[in-house]
């Protein structure tokens, strides 16, 4: 009985100097500490200097056109009379004008993109919409989306600030004609079909109007 209470103390004792040896080594922790300080080198919120070159490219117009064609100069100079001009900006705008007048077109709708349109390209629009409606035909279309959006051409004529800039559109859309009885003549409600536009749009750069006229409609 003795020789075991003497052996328990031992170890009693041995597992007590090593829990001590422990806490020298390893210090203690309480609560939640904060890590370590990273070297700078290691620091995520270190900020680099990046050398900012005078006179590089715009991207706005770079992104569109290639750096250093007459399109880009074009857009160049028109950012000169409009600096708050962007050209991203303005492609968004024709991107939702394209599907608008569009959906106009087929369903007839004239008269909300009238103000947008130059006077012979809606005479045209008007001819054609009269045209099937003498025929007895109806269309019915659904817009998909725009699949493709890019300038195609820019023109500048500095001393009347005119500007050009033909975009050219790929859309995707379903469109059936239907004749006075409701019979399909022409497409497929359930085909998408794409629809391939190249548009010209015009403006008066530094002009109070915001609002870009479709002057020339091709394919």
């Amino acid at each position: 009985m003795e020789s075991s209470m003497l052996q328990l103390l031992v170890l009693l004792g041995i597992a007590v100097f090593l829990v001590l040896r422990l806490r020298n080594v390893l210090g203690t922790r309480e609560g939640f500490e904060k890590p370590p300080v990273p070297m700078p080198s290691q620091r995520s919120d270190v900020q680099r200097d990046f050398e900012v070159i005078e006179g590089g490219p715009d991207r706005d117009i770079t992104d569109h056109v290639e750096e250093g064609s007459p399109q880009a100069d074009a857009l160049a100079r028109m950012k000169g009379v409009e600096p708050s001009f962007g050209v991203s900006d303005f492609l968004q705008g024709a991107r939702g004008a394209y599907e608008m007048i569009v959906m106009g077109f087929e369903r007839g709708d004239l008269d909300d993109i009238k103000p947008f349109l130059a006077e012979d390209v809606y005479d045209a629009f008007v001819d054609a919409v009269a045209a099937r409606e003498d025929q007895g035909l109806k269309t019915e279309a659904e817009f998909i989306g725009v699949r493709e959006t890019r300038i195609a051409d820019v023109s500048y004529d500095e001393d009347l600030r005119f500007a050009e800039v033909t975009v050219r559109f790929v859309g995707e859309l379903t469109r059936v004609v239907r004749n006075a009885d409701g019979t399909i003549v022409d497409g497929d409600p359930h085909a998408v079909k794409k629809q391939k536009d190249s548009w010209t749009f015009a403006r008066t750069m530094g002009n109070d109007d915001p609002n870009w006229i479709l002057v020339a409609t091709g394919v």
